[in-house]
């Protein structure tokens, strides 16, 4: 038994024309979505707080001069009752 096989032409109209109808039914038979965002009042409220976080310094320069301005002339002092009192309430919190 023989089976012949189709010549290339063949297989290019066969194809050319499934692919020639395909376009125009599938742009016709597919709805139009777009992406979109929306944010809650809650998430605008987080990013203003980011915004405001990521635009204050790092570091409170002029609580540090203080204390370093302190320490340089010997005047620094540290509460021992009142680091104690922290350190202990720290403490309760975490166990």
């Amino acid at each position: 038994m023989r089976i012949d096989a189709y010549t290339q032409m063949q297989v290019q109209k066969l194809t050319s024309a499934k692919n020639a109808s395909r376009p125009q039914q599938a742009a016709s038979a597919r709805p139009s979505f777009s992406d979109q965002l929306q944010l809650s009042s809650a998430g605008k409220d987080i990013q203003t707080a980011k915004a405001a976080v990521n635009k204050a310094p790092d570091i409170r320069t002029d609580l540090v001069n203080s204390i370093k301005e302190q320490i340089k002339n010997g005047t620094y002092s540290v509460d021992v009752d009142s680091f104690a009192d922290k350190l202990y309430s720290n403490f309760q919190a975490l166990g």
